[in-house]
């Protein structure tokens, strides 16, 4: 469904690259969190596409995709709703940047945070709220879900070069 989406789009090869390495940690955070909390109701479906196509709106922005910008997050979202997905589903596109919302769900965090970590990158911020979540979802200590979760990333983190190589293998532009 996403690849056809992205094909349908024209979306270069890069924004492909990218979705797909993100999509690739998103998987093994939901798994990680289902295994570890098996009581906490977490969309996994919903986390995997969000994901596939957090970046989506960068089909109508390439600039962003070389250089800053949040313009494709809205246009994301819309592009999504345009093309007939669920609103569950098309949030992801403008909610990865914005987890300090009050708003957020677990799986958006979980999407943002696969955004970050999939590169190696740690966001306090992020993170303190992804914690929070957990803690509060499960009765455990805040510092216990750190700990948990610094183990997580650092293990994920492990790989990143390899899948920042994978993703620069491909042209930015189609």
């Amino acid at each position: 469904m996403v690849a056809e989406l992205l094909r349908s789009l024209s979306a270069p090869p890069r924004l492909a690259a990218h979705l797909r390495a993100v999509h690739d940690v998103a998987v093994e955070l939901v798994d990680w969190v289902r295994d570890r909390y098996p009581d906490l109701a977490v969309d996994r479906d919903c986390v995997l596409f969000g994901a596939a196509t957090h970046d989506v709106g960068k089909t109508l922005h390439p600039e962003e995709l070389v250089g800053p910008g949040s313009a494709h997050e809205e246009a994301g979202r819309d592009l999504l709703l345009s093309r007939g997905f669920a609103p569950a589903l098309a949030r992801f596109a403008a909610t990865h940047a914005s987890w300090d919302d009050p708003a957020v769900t677990i799986e958006d965090l979980l999407v943002s945070t696969a955004d970050k970590v999939w590169k190696d990158k740690r966001v306090r911020d992020l993170e303190d709220r992804l914690v929070t979540a957990l803690a509060g979802a499960t009765g455990r200590q805040p510092w216990e879900e750190y700990l948990a979760l610094d183990d997580l990333f650092a293990r994920l983190g492990e790989d990143a070069g390899h899948r920042l190589a994978f993703q620069s293998q491909f042209p930015v532009h189609a």
